[in-house]
């Protein structure tokens, strides 16, 4: 992640955006949106530049809108990636913001829905975020995954992953460029009673779902078939599960 391609279009951010709020949950900083009485949740993970980007909060808005609670926790703490300090360039930033941390403060967060009521729980990470996801994926504390145009995930990563999981990629993208886009979907698709899909969007650069420019057509319009492609994977494999406490076992019998 150390050239300029991770790091291109930066968002201008705005901690006041979205139609949702910013509250503290399980002890972070979190934006959330939609319904708190939805019994299906969606983390979304934000790329290097944070939770504050609107193109991210708007998406987590669109997200709710489909009947999910949205979370989009601050793993970055108020540091975000910035572009125009010259002393703390990509991997001296990354030091201080390491993905296995940032799934590990996130297990609290997935805790505190299901005591909330939650059943079922999906994630999309974006460039950084996804790597994030992925350390959630693999011990299965989620139910589905999406990853958007992912950083530092490996082929080993993928091997860890037993949920349903889909990949978007960009066809301009050095950090998972198509081949090894495409060799995920081979590991993927050889796990059998995985469901897997993997698609690469023509035209694109990394980045693109989250950072694109409204006034760029192409990419916005590429980017809205990502979040719908998106949408669509959650609303396959996320499903409401009765809880199996003692006042709902006579119903579930029956």
């Amino acid at each position: 992640m150390s050239g300029p391609e991770c790091c291109s279009n930066p968002p201008i951010l705005n901690p006041n955006g979205g139609a949702g709020h910013v509250e503290e949950l399980a002890g972070l900083n979190c934006y959330l949106t939609g319904s708190p009485h939805s019994n299906l949740a969606v983390l979304l993970v934000s790329d290097i530049y944070g939770y504050e980007a609107p193109n991210l909060r708007n998406l987590a808005d669109k997200v709710a809108a489909a009947g999910y609670y949205v979370v989009v926790p601050d793993l970055l703490y108020g540091d975000p990636y910035n572009p125009e300090n010259a002393d703390r360039p990509v991997p001296v930033w990354l030091k201080d913001h390491g993905t296995d941390k940032a799934s590990e403060v996130t297990k609290p967060i997935i805790e505190a829905l299901k005591s909330k009521g939650v059943s079922a729980i999906g994630a999309a990470g974006f460039c950084w975020g996804s790597k994030v996801v992925v350390g959630l994926a693999k011990p299965g504390l989620i139910q589905a995954a999406v990853l958007l145009h992912p950083s530092f995930v490996s082929v080993d990563d993928i091997k860890g992953v037993d949920i349903p999981t889909a990949i978007l990629g960009a066809e301009i993208d050095k950090m998972s460029p198509p081949e090894l886009v495409k060799q995920f979907e081979q590991v993927l698709t050889a796990k059998p009673g995985v469901d897997s899909y993997a698609k690469i969007f023509p035209k694109v650069s990394h980045g693109w779902s989250v950072r694109y420019k409204k006034e760029d057509a192409e990419v916005v319009k590429a980017a809205e078939e990502a979040h719908q492609d998106m949408l669509d994977w959650f609303a396959k494999h996320l499903k409401f599960i009765p809880s199996l406490s003692k006042e709902n076992l006579p119903a579930l019998i029956l």
